[in-house]
């Protein structure tokens, strides 16, 4: 399982991941999910994984392999723009998957979903989610966000804090709240947790962080809003019969 999320604000993009693929009693492995890649002068674009650990690593690779191209014309170099790296990172995960699924012969299930986001010089800073069938979706101004994985339990804080105005280091904050939130209620999403927070216009992330569970300032926000949920639940207004009690 894992949890990848993206939001676009008017100042830039943050993105969020964990580094957990599987957990059991005795065999707990962890991979990174975040990948960026800089396109020279033209672009910055970050990839976020979930789905088949095989499947996943080789678009990695073949993306990374293609901007190697001596030309400097392939792959994402050849992109205008975020919808068509989105649609050629699509078009690299349905070959892969269907060169394990059909040309080898291998019985299983080898689906990945995707979060492409990023800028190119002349565009707007923009995220999409890439599905196993290589088609894809643009976040909604309405909900400025994306997720993949085990999206539930961190979609409340977003819902109730993210907005197209929010401040960059905010929606970073809310996005490692709904990263614990995950972590809570799900073992198989754990810390290392992967943060960067791109600024439009840049081509360049502004900040990268890696976190771990006992990394002082990821420790202090959980510690913060553990106990700032409890007293505000406390503060909560009493039903008419406690009154008497």
């Amino acid at each position: 399982m894992t949890y990848c999320l993206a939001i676009s604000v008017d100042a830039g993009l943050v993105f969020a991941s964990d580094s957990r693929t599987n957990a059991g009693v005795d065999n707990v492995n962890t991979y990174p999910k975040m990948y960026s890649f800089k396109v020279q002068e033209k672009a910055f674009v970050t990839v976020l994984t979930s789905g088949n650990l095989a499947t996943t690593q080789a678009v990695v690779r073949r993306i990374s392999r293609d901007l190697e191209d001596p030309s400097g014309e392939g792959g994402l170099a050849a992109c205008n723009d975020m919808s068509d790296a989105a649609r050629y990172i699509g078009a690299l995960s349905v070959e892969l998957k269907n060169y394990y699924e059909k040309d080898l012969k291998q019985g299983a299930n080898f689906d990945c979903t995707l979060i492409v986001g990023g800028q190119y010089h002349d565009g707007p800073h923009e995220i999409f989610m890439v599905y196993p069938e290589g088609n894809y979706i643009q976040s909604s101004p309405y909900a400025p966000y994306l997720q993949i994985g085990e999206t539930k339990y961190g979609k409340p804080i977003l819902d109730r804090v993210i907005r197209s105005n929010s401040s960059l280091e905010a929606a970073a904050r809310c996005a490692l709240v709904s990263m614990d939130s995950t972590m809570r209620s799900n073992l198989s999403v754990a810390p290392p947790f992967d943060l960067l927070v791109y600024e439009t216009g840049k081509l360049e992330p502004a900040h990268v962080m890696h976190l771990k569970l006992n990394s002082p300032y990821y420790a202090t926000l959980r510690k913060q809003w553990s106990e700032g949920l409890k007293a505000l639940f406390n503060e909560l207004p009493l039903f008419e019969w406690e009154k008497n009690k």
